[in-house]
């Protein structure tokens, strides 16, 4: 794995202005990803071992514009669409998050809606936002397991309060600002440099499908929505749908919308529509969903521009224990418009968006994205966005290298359940990449001393227990 992940951050020498910054990337790279404590820059130095040399040109990196994090997610745009078969769908899953700060002089930072607060009370938390963007890296074509690949993360600040005292010209450029700087229009610009990124790429041909949840299925996104790009989106179940517009004779205006539909909460509980069985990986394992669906139809937030199909997902039983009753979860409500998308591509393709989910949480806890203490307006922006695209590295070097019959990996501890051709988590390869490194440069191999630590049946024969703490697990 280690290799592969060589062969991905030589491909990035573009992205640095001159072969040093380079070096000093490469060393920050390998230092975020042995990091034993917090992920700041300084902890990204000492994990490198240049704690006794000149620290300044590490943060120089980044707050005098030495290295475009854009291109390196370039590169690993690439490795995935290498990754993919020439007729597969290509798909990505769009969303935001947010990295908690301490400092108020941070750039970027604001107080934000706190999406982990309860339902009943809406809690506030200061720091900045982020749009990331990740394609779909799924282990074969059809149903089945995905790993999600950033490809973007892009800082999103609001724009500051102006003084009551503000002239009106004031006011009216800041107003203009606003809708600038909306997030929603942040996210559809990032759609457009992705869809033109996979053009250049020689995917101009392929379409592009980007699931997204319900605060980018909006009019702002879905107005706007670039070329060959189809995007699934959640709705409200109460949303307001319209049938086609019946044919009507010469003369008037256009009609764009017909007759007033039921409600999707509506259309879920009527008899009318039928369930249909689709089969689609989710939680681990392949499950079989009763989905209803509704073609041609038309919604006033998507405009005239495109023409909706409704996907209505049944909520899935489950019981917290063997003893416990059965659960249900909510329904979902789903518009596409691709209007001929199979359904069991579509279905597929939303379920497999909550790989993002788990992308945001291993940048935050098992990376550190967001813990470097910089105040540089160029730091704050790109130090986040350099951690984002060496977890991508990593993932991206772990899933090439899984081919590879030569890979000697470290088996996971004795209380992790055996599973069979269980998927490894990031914190193993993590785990497997330090273990790499150090028995790199310290000319020693690994593989082996699980064997001979079983076989050891009386504590007075262990073999050293350094070997294995070296190699702890961090998950």
């Amino acid at each position: 794995m280690i290799d592969e992940f060589d062969l991905l951050f030589n491909q990035c020498n573009g992205a640095f202005n001159e072969d040093r910054g380079w070096k000093v990337g490469r060393d920050l790279a390998f230092g975020a990803l042995t990091c034993m404590g917090r992920h700041t820059v300084t902890g990204m130095i000492t994990a490198s071992g240049k704690q006794f040399m000149d620290w300044s040109t590490s943060y120089r990196l980044f707050s005098q514009k030495r290295v475009d994090t854009a291109k390196l997610f370039e590169v690993v745009r690439s490795g995935v669409l290498q990754e993919l078969e020439s007729e597969q769908m290509i798909i990505a899953h769009m969303d935001d998050t947010i990295l908690k700060k301490t400092g108020t002089h941070v750039p970027g930072t604001a107080w934000r809606r706190d999406p982990l607060g309860p339902k009943f009370q809406t809690n506030l938390v200061w720091g900045q936002r982020f749009v990331q963007i990740s394609l779909a890296l799924p282990e074969k074509e059809g149903c089945s397991r995905s790993r999600a690949i950033p490809v973007d993360f892009h800082h999103c600040p609001s724009v500051k309060k102006i003084r009551k005292t503000a002239s009106e010209q004031d006011r009216k450029t800041h107003q203009e600002q606003k809708r600038k700087f909306n997030l929603s229009q942040q996210g559809n610009e990032r759609l457009k440099c992705l869809r033109d990124g996979l053009d250049e790429q020689g995917a101009r041909e392929r379409q592009l499908v980007v699931s997204v949840d319900g605060s980018y299925t909006n009019a702002t996104v879905l107005k706007k929505l670039p070329e060959r790009v189809t995007l699934i989106g959640r709705i409200r179940k109460d949303t307001k749908l319209y049938a086609l517009p019946e044919q009507q004779s010469a003369g008037g205006r256009k009609r764009v919308y017909g007759g007033r539909l039921p409600t999707p909460e509506q259309i879920r509980q009527s008899d009318q529509h039928p369930w249909q069985e689709v089969n689609a990986w989710a939680a681990g394992k392949e499950h079989t969903f009763k989905v209803k669906v509704l073609k041609n139809i038309r919604w006033r937030s998507a405009g005239q521009k495109h023409t909706l199909q409704l996907v209505i997902i049944q909520p899935l039983a489950y019981r917290l224990s063997k003893s416990s009753s059965l659960l249900y979860r909510d329904p979902a409500y789903l518009i596409c418009t691709d209007n001929e998308l199979d359904i069991a591509q579509l279905l597929q393709a939303y379920l497999w968006r909550w790989e993002i989910e788990v992308n945001f949480h291993e940048e935050k806890s098992l990376l550190g994205c967001g813990q470097a203490q910089v105040r540089n307006p160029e730091s704050a922006e790109r130090v986040p966005a350099f951690i984002s695209a060496i977890y991508a590295m990593l993932n991206l070097a772990a899933f090439r290298s899984s081919h590879s019959k030569d890979q000697t990996l470290l088996p996971r501890p004795k209380w992790y359940p055996k599973k069979e051709d269980s998927r490894h988590s990031t914190g193993d390869l993590i785990n497997n990449l330090r273990a790499q490194c150090w028995a790199k440069f310290n000319g020693q191999s690994f593989s082996g001393f699980v064997n001979q630590e079983k076989n050891n049946r009386s504590l007075r024969n262990a073999t050293n227990p350094f070997v294995s703490a070296v190699f702890y697990p961090r998950n």
